[in-house]
């Protein structure tokens, strides 16, 4: 098999794979083509992600502050008390209150 330059050369070589030393060749190649959209699926959210941000950004939101907030809706609500908690004494600790 040559070396392949880019993916779509790669796939074109794929009637080469075969089994070897117990490896199933096309049942590997299967599990990186899967990945590999997976990854373009990703790519995409992230990008539709972004430009979600960006229009609260130009409606006037702080995209800084919606981040956090994302994370902490994310977060149990014994943890995110946790975490406040701790803030709290840190920033007492060392007299930011």
């Amino acid at each position: 098999m040559n070396n392949p330059t880019n993916v779509a050369e790669f796939k074109s070589d794929s009637d080469e794979t075969s089994d070897v030393g117990g490896v199933a060749g096309k049942r590997l190649l299967s599990f990186f083509d899967r990945i590999e959209r997976l990854e373009e699926e990703k790519s995409a959210l992230a990008e539709d992600i972004k430009d979600v941000y960006a229009e609260a950004k130009s409606a006037g939101f702080e995209v800084k502050i919606m981040r956090r907030i994302m994370k902490l809706r994310k977060m149990e609500i014994e943890k995110r008390r946790e975490e406040d908690e701790l803030l709290d004494l840190y920033m007492s600790a060392i007299g930011m209150e």
